[in-house]
This record gives C-alpha cells, structure tokens and sequence, in this order.
C-alpha cells in the first residue's frame, strides 16, 4: 500500500492534512493582511481618528452655507459645556461674520474649510494654495492666529490636496462618525446612525444648518456623557508629533 493511501486510511493523517491545509491558509491570510497594512503607504490619508483608550471623542461642526441653527447649537453646547470644531467655509465668513466671531467667543475651535468649498481634487496645487490662505487669513482676523486644521470640501481628497494642505502647517481631518444629517432623513435615523459608531478617539462630523441636529446634539451629547465620554475640540484629541496614520485614517502615536 502506498504512503498515500496509508495516510488516507489513518484518521490521525487525516486530521494533519486538514490541520496544514488550515494552518497555510491562515499564514497566508495574516501575510496578506499584514502587508496591506504594512505597505499601504503611497496613498495620502487624512486623520479620520485618533487611537486612544481615553472615552474622548471631537464633535465638528462644517459650515458651508446657511446659519440656520447656529445659535440654537451654540446654546446647546454651553448647556452641557462642550466645546467643539467648526470647519468654516471663506464665504460662509464673509456672510456671517458676527456668526464666526460668536462660535470663537464661545470657545470652539474653527477650522479652515478652504475659501468657496472647491473640489480639492479637480483643481491646481496653486488653487488649494489659494483656499487654503484665502479662508487661513479671514479666520486669522477673528482669531489672531492662523488655524492649524483643515478640512477638505465634502471630503474629497488625493495625494496632491493632503500634501498641500500639509505644507501649509495644516493637519488634514476627516471623521469616522458621520451623522450624515445634510440628508434630513430623520431624527431618530441619524441619532441611531452616530450611536451604532462613535468610539474612543472619533472625530463626528454635523453640519450646522441640517434640520435635526440641535435635537440630536443634545441628546448624543448627553447619553455619550452618561457613558462616560469627554468632549474635546478636534485639535486637541489629535496628536501634534511623533505619529503615524494607518490605512484606515487612524492616528497612532509612536
């Protein structure tokens, strides 16, 4: 009888040739993930969170056009003493200027949002430049200082938008909660749809004219502090140095 089918005919070489079947599977399967994590690294990725066991999260606020629910926001966050980012737009400040130096009054951190809310990856390397310094220097007016965030128009972004904004000293951030709230598809969809995801080191992302958000900011906001959850500005959950952005957009500290 062959060593063949001697080994088919003993259960005991039966279960080896099934375990080393699955224990090459299953290197393969580690090697491949490993690299894709390892070796992903041509692609210019934003800040979608930070990698903490602190339970603090960054709400951020995007203010491209419209003040609708700005006040009742700012009321909100004074309530429960939040402060929070809001990403503005050059020409939401030229609209709104009371607004913008009122969300600074408060305590919030404001972001730069580029100037007209341009496609970041449909435009020159000169016009990001552009944006960048246009909205830098109107928020400077308000604030006395160049802003250290950057968010792109409607989250699109390629290597060349990451780049720029970097050499302008701007940290690029995104999120990895978003409320999607621009939709108005309902309250209780959009509240549910921020608690299913929020964790330790989230970066959530409203909009401060969408229909449901002061209702659901008030109550995010209140049940994630009964969970135990603090409440930064973007700015400062984010490492400043020693960091590195994986493949998924988190920021971990070295």
């Amino acid at each position: 009888m062959s060593s063949l089918k001697k080994i088919r005919n003993n259960p005991l070489g039966i279960f080896l040739i099934i375990f080393f079947v699955f224990l090459i599977l299953f290197i393969i399967t580690y090697f491949l993930k490993s690299k894709a994590t390892c070796f992903n690294t041509g692609k210019k990725i934003p800040i979608y969170s930070v990698d903490t066991k602190e339970k603090k999260v960054a709400i951020t606020f995007d203010a491209n056009w419209g003040e609708d629910n700005t006040e009742e926001i700012l009321k909100i966050l004074d309530k429960y003493n939040v402060k929070a980012t809001f990403f503005l737009v050059g020409k939401w400040i030229d609209d709104y200027p009371e607004k913008a130096e009122e969300i600074f009054k408060r305590g919030h951190e404001l972001g730069n949002h580029s100037n007209t809310h341009a496609d970041l990856t449909k435009v020159s390397k000169g016009r990001i430049t552009q944006e960048i310094h246009l909205c830098d220097s109107k928020i400077m007016k308000i604030t006395g200082e160049l802003p250290k965030l950057f968010r792109c128009p409607s989250g699109a972004y390629n290597d060349l938008a990451v780049n720029t904004v970097e050499e302008n000293k701007h940290y690029c951030i995104q999120w990895d909660v978003d409320s999607i709230d621009w939709k108005e598809q309902g309250s209780d969809i959009e509240y549910s749809r921020v608690m299913k995801k929020v964790k330790p080191g989230s970066i959530l992302l409203f909009h401060n004219n969408a229909k449901y958000t002061p209702k659901n900011l008030a109550r995010i906001i209140e049940n994630l502090q009964n969970d135990g959850y603090n409440f930064v500005r973007a700015g400062d959950l984010i490492y400043k140095e020693n960091y590195y952005i994986d493949y998924l957009g988190k920021q971990i500290s070295k």
